[in-house]
């Protein structure tokens, strides 16, 4: 997967996604009735598929809190870990559009003085994870400041020179999420909250300003069965998690939120036809991917058209969002509880869970 993670929540390495056999879809089967015979019991998490403007499906199974019983729902607040990057990518877009950046731009315009070794990234190359920075630089609950990150990256040991080589990169991320800052002269939450998620009617998105009811958001739980806390249970700034994870993962959602995102970018709320046509473009192959990357996106050119996804996982959590472009079918699920030792691992099942439900909404809209 894409999205291999640590167990703090942020994505560490790419890996091919399976071409697992996909159960073959049932006549009249439903995507309840697949999810039904399709998800093991003891999983917890929430699935929704849409159409284009039309929700096909919006439902939870198992539990968002064991403790006090409480199911899953479309309502749930989830961490969607590394998915965050395809906000922080349509963040720096935005504000092409606005005139303060250009993706040719290199990072110096914005986080300079930089060595000469890191002189010539630009901002495309982390947007693709080409710029060959490092994956990570420490625990995503360090406590690290903005200005701290950006020394920290500078500084640290190139893993091959700038624009030569794929390598998945939570720093570069980061880094995006800083000249986000500096190029609007906003926080990075409050300039997604203000330009991405108000236009797309996305009120439960974000990493503090929603401010959601406690008992909504999800607890997450281990390979055992044991809670580790809600996300916003582990060590945050104020105004969100430390820069280590800072927009590369940890932004919270629900899967209600991620239908509105899938509509805005089937139009103009947020971006321009012409920038989401960037936003979504195959611009470099991923070794052991079928597929390549492009800003926040992995693409695949499939029988159906172009698909483009990403995913987010942790020792706990595991989350998958595909959107097919020719026909706007949109599957997103995530689970936290994804994974229990020696019985069952939704990572081993992921291809053919959202493929399942992909085929089922395409059949139940003929």
């Amino acid at each position: 997967m894409l999205g291999a993670c640590s167990q703090e929540g942020d994505a560490r390495r790419p890996a091919t996604r399976s071409a697992a056999a996909t159960p073959t879809a049932r006549d009249g089967e439903s995507v309840a009735d697949f999810l039904h015979r399709a998800l093991p019991a003891g999983a917890g998490g929430t699935v929704i598929a849409a159409r284009g403007d039309e929700l096909a499906y919006c439902g939870g199974f198992g539990a968002a809190d064991r403790a006090s019983g409480t199911p899953a729902s479309c309502r749930t607040v989830y961490d969607v870990m590394s998915i965050t990057k395809q906000f922080t990518a349509a963040a720096i877009l935005k504000l092409e559009v606005r005139g303060r950046l250009r993706v040719s731009d290199r990072i110096s315009r914005f986080l300079g003085p930089v060595p000469m070794d890191k002189r010539d990234i630009t901002i495309d190359q982390l947007l693709t994870h080409t710029s060959g920075l490092v994956e990570a630089l420490g625990d995503d609950y360090h406590p690290v400041t903005r200005d701290e990150l950006v020394r920290q990256a500078l500084a640290s040991k190139p893993q091959s020179p700038p624009g030569k080589e794929f390598h998945y990169s939570n720093t570069g991320y980061s880094l995006l999420a800083a000249i986000v800052e500096k190029a609007s002269g906003e926080g990075y939450e409050p300039f997604l909250a203000r330009h991405l998620f108000a236009p797309a009617d996305m009120e439960r998105t974000g990493y503090v300003l929603p401010r959601w009811p406690r008992h909504l958001i999800a607890v997450e739980y281990d390979s055992k069965g044991r809670s580790q806390g809600r996300p916003v249970d582990h060590p945050w700034a104020p105004d969100g998690p430390y820069w280590h994870l800072r927009g590369n993962g940890g932004m919270l959602s629900t899967a209600e939120d991620m239908f509105r995102w899938h509509r805005a970018l089937s139009g103009d709320e947020i971006l321009p036809h012409q920038a989401r046509r960037k936003l979504f473009a195959p611009r470099v192959r991923v070794p052991g991917l079928d597929g390549s990357y492009g800003y926040g996106w992995a693409v695949r050119e499939t029988p159906a058209g172009r698909t483009v996804w990403h995913n987010g996982g942790n020792d706990w959590s595991l989350a998958y969002l595909t959107r097919s472009l020719r026909d706007g079918v949109l599957v997103f699920w995530v689970s936290n509880h994804a994974y229990q030792k020696g019985k069952w691992n939704l990572e081993d099942q992921a291809e053919t869970l959202t493929q399942g439900i992909t085929d089922r909404v395409r059949t139940e809209n003929r």
